[in-house]
């Protein structure tokens, strides 16, 4: 399926991935919600679930926030009007949502963060704001407008008292309004605005868009797993002049540092595990299913001449790069190193959520993909389809 209307996926990344908006009508055509509004609601109740309701004019003033769970009173006290319901990561849960999540698989997938379902009664909105992120809006159930407005950064003025980010200006420079199958693309800190007319429901699938911070953060854990003591600041290049003035840090010493992190962090390879660790970090990790015994692949094993069906559990995430050994696969901030004969096998694992059991069958598998994907079912990310 396209969902980019008459553009192909090399003239989207082109003209319109991280550069400007893009409005796409019927990306979607017969478009139905997953979920019904209280079906919706009804996961907002469960604790493990991360969900939030805006109210424009709340009790404790104006974009007034509540965290859940919620319970079937709160939404008994909520008024008629300009309140939103946001339910996060549904695909973590909703095989369906899951699903759909792989149409949008022409962005790599381990940039995509989740879909998140916002259910809105009449006027409900989040306020003019921006995000760090891109994001496609789908328009799953009624209308919803959306306002565009001006690229925003950490300058930009924000409103005193609410608990979320609004805007105190927002310049706004384009509208239109989505029914359901439209489709709308924001690029990160484009200022946007949806108000919902009538009831609605809108699907946003957001990307991950690690910061300098976090990124630091995987370097420094990749350099402390791999350097040793032999590794050190040296300048056996040092010269007189550097020597006239003893207390400079000269630009050679600058010179030599520099060489030393590149050396360290710098190679395709770590760079690549940097962004492997990070980007395949669970996003929630306190919900992880326990590990199960050993002894559970053998009896499982001992059951299927060949493996069965297999699927990828929702909250599981993957990737891989080629390496000068052969394969490193990632999954959920972890490394496994394969062969160059896993190559198929690893490209199968990303590459949807469902392994079909001749798929599987014909796939060569090294003995260290072999043990991958134990490893992987022991841990729950991947299961048998029943």
């Amino acid at each position: 399926m396209h969902l980019l209307g008459e553009l192909s996926i090399e003239e989207f990344l082109r003209d319109y991935w991280q550069k400007k908006p893009l409005l796409i009508r019927n990306a979607w055509p017969d478009f139905e919600p997953l979920l019904g509004a209280d079906e919706l609601a009804g996961l907002s109740l469960e604790e493990e679930i991360e969900s939030r309701i805006v109210i424009e004019n709340g009790e404790d003033g104006p974009w007034s926030i509540r965290k859940g769970p919620f319970s079937e009173a709160t939404y008994a006290d909520l008024p008629e009007e300009k309140w939103t319901l946001l339910v996060q990561a549904v695909d973590h849960w909703i095989p369906e949502a899951a699903d759909l999540v792989e149409q949008f698989r022409f962005i790599p997938n381990w940039r995509i963060d989740d879909l998140m379902i916002s259910y809105a009664v009449d006027g409900g909105s989040v306020g003019p704001h921006y995000d760090q992120y891109d994001v496609f809006l789908l328009q799953a159930e009624g209308q919803r407008e959306w306002r565009i407005g001006q690229m925003c950064s950490e300058q930009s003025a924000i409103l005193d008292g609410p608990k979320i980010r609004i805007l105190a200006d927002f310049e706004e420079t384009d509208r239109w309004v989505l029914n359901p199958g439209d489709m709308l693309y924001l690029p990160p800190q484009l200022a946007h605005y949806g108000i919902a007319r009538g009831e609605c429901q809108t699907y946003s699938i957001g990307f991950r868009a690690p910061s300098v911070a976090e990124l630091a953060q995987s370097a420094m854990d990749q350099v402390l797993s791999n350097s040793t003591e032999d590794q050190r600041y040296t300048d056996a290049d040092l010269s007189s002049v550097e020597n006239a003035r003893p207390g400079e840090i000269g630009d050679g010493a600058k010179q030599r540092l520099k060489a030393l992190l590149e050396q360290a962090i710098m190679q395709p390879e770590a760079l690549g595990d940097i962004l492997g660790k990070l980007m395949t970090e669970a996003k929630y990790p306190e919900h992880q299913a326990e590990r199960l015994e050993d002894e559970d692949w053998e009896d499982w094993r001992a059951e299927h001449k060949q493996l069965p069906e297999l699927r990828k559990n929702e909250h599981a995430r993957f990737a891989w790069q080629t390496s000068v050994d052969g394969i490193r696969f990632y999954a959920q901030g972890q490394a496994y190193e394969l062969q160059a004969e896993d190559q198929q096998l690893v490209e199968l694992l990303c590459h949807s959520n469902s392994y079909p059991r001749e798929q599987l069958a014909d796939l060569p598998c090294s003995r260290e993909g072999y043990e991958l994907l134990k490893t992987l079912w022991l841990k729950q990310l991947i299961f048998e389809v029943e």
